[in-house]
């Protein structure tokens, strides 16, 4: 059931160094790659069907190609870029941390095979700014990396030049979206850019620019290494390969478990020895709190990309968030709803008023002081923000409000009367009871 590619060498000893991460045939893909014109590279992934881990499941592959490679024109003679997007913010979501940490030479594999698939000399990774000690290890890699000829002006020997430097962020989850990752990249407040022209014609410092999760990276060693045959072995027809699997929330054993595209969490649950004594699934996230919210009729939807949307939800970045039956959904939804004000750049009217307002509106239910027509009102402004924001962010923020009232209505309408805290006392649902933390 579980299918351990990138994770298989976390259990390693000291798996973060060079030495380590070479005893396991690290940097042979690399080889491999050097030997590969960069065209060949670029339909190798794109024929293997690797998606997009981030979030929308874009093909891989087919993000390469849209690079302008022809001298010919005046972006095609443009230098290229990669860019990682390791700024891993979404409530819920801890994949791409856990793989950094205990194998950054794994993702830095992956950015030298990537730039020399898009002919890229330059490669950044952004990393959130709060995970210093993920910093501190990647740039320790990167410079066993450089001290071994991996990376720099003659990789490997070949002549071939790839330069990497490891940023880090300043705390915005907004710079998770990749147009605000640029700006922050190019010293500027992070706020999501108008498209067109998009990043792959006018990305970092109006370049060509590709913009990968982490876990996409990462996941380029193994596909060169093992072929397409291989790669179509695990998952679905559509969705295929391996992916990590953050499981959270009332259940034994939460953690990451790499498993192939199309498992369900019924599968997932039992792996991670079950939900908590005494514990009923009541809703569940299947890519973190932006996504809309399932229920226990939906635990034997396949966890890829199209299973889940017929679902009525996300795969996005396959955090599951589990939650039991002594769990307020007004009161949880409201937490997630407050970070996506706190967390909203302000660029666009119906993300920075319409967060606030649904604040304000879900304040008022949990505390059991609803009015009449909060339901209806909290519909409205979802309505009014979703495909209206400039970015991503404010449709995030409507799809678990929507989502809980379509399954969960009669809890907001008891809000009208009664707080939430009387209805699901908070110290039910704790993770880690107040007499264990004493």
């Amino acid at each position: 059931m579980l299918t351990p590619v990138l994770s298989e060498n976390w259990a390693d000893e000291r798996a973060w160094t060079l030495s380590a991460y070479r005893e396991r045939g690290g940097y042979e893909a690399l080889r491999t790659a050097l030997d590969m014109a960069p065209d060949d590279l670029v339909t190798l992934v794109k024929d293997s069907g690797l998606r997009g881990r981030g979030g929308a499941g874009f093909p891989t592959g087919m993000k390469w190609s849209f690079i302008p490679q022809d001298p010919e024109t005046e972006a095609g003679r443009k230098p290229k870029y990669l860019v990682v997007n390791a700024d891993e913010s979404e409530p819920g979501t801890c994949k791409d941390i856990p793989l950094m940490m205990a194998s950054p030479h794994t993702l830095i594999e992956g950015v030298v095979i990537s730039s020399l698939a898009i002919r890229a000399e330059q490669a950044f990774i952004y990393v959130r700014g709060e995970v210093l000690h993920v910093i501190r290890r990647l740039r320790a890699a990167c410079r066993e990396a450089y001290e071994a000829g991996l990376l720099g002006e003659d990789v490997m020997g070949t002549g071939r030049r790839v330069d990497l430097v490891i940023h880090a962020g300043a705390g915005a989850y907004i710079c998770g979206e990749e147009t605000a990752l640029l700006d922050s990249l190019e010293g500027r407040r992070g706020q999501p850019r108008l498209r067109p022209p998009f990043p792959a014609v006018e990305g970092l410092y109006a370049c060509p620019t590709v913009i990968n999760n982490v876990e996409s990276i990462a996941s380029v060693p193994a596909i060169v290494r093992g072929g397409i045959d291989w790669f179509g072995t695990m998952g679905t027809e559509k969705s295929k390969g391996f992916t990590l699997y953050s499981l959270s929330g009332h259940v034994k054993r939460p953690g990451q478990y790499e498993a192939p595209l199309g498992i369900t969490l019924r599968q997932l649950l039992d792996l991670g020895g079950g939900m908590r004594e005494g514990s009923e699934l009541k809703f569940w996230t299947p890519g973190g709190s932006s996504t809309p919210i399932l229920t226990a009729e939906h635990l034997d939807v396949p966890l890829d990309y199209e299973g889940v949307g017929e679902a009525g939800s996300m795969l996005g970045t396959k955090a599951l968030q589990v939650f039991d039956q002594t769990t307020s959904v007004v009161r949880c939804v409201l937490r997630w709803t407050e970070f996506y004000k706190h967390e909203s750049c302000g660029k666009c009217t119906p993300c920075r008023e319409g967060t606030w307002w649904l604040v304000q509106v879900l304040q008022r239910l949990d505390s059991g002081q609803g009015q009449a027509g909060d339901i209806e009102l909290l519909l409205d402004l979802c309505d009014n923000i979703l495909g209206r924001s400039f970015c991503a962010l404010g449709d995030g923020a409507t799809s678990p409000i929507t989502s809980a009232i379509e399954y969960f209505r009669d809890e907001f309408e008891a809000g009208m009367h009664t707080p939430s805290a009387e209805l699901f006392p908070p110290a039910a649902s704790m993770l880690f009871p107040e007499e264990a933390l004493a």
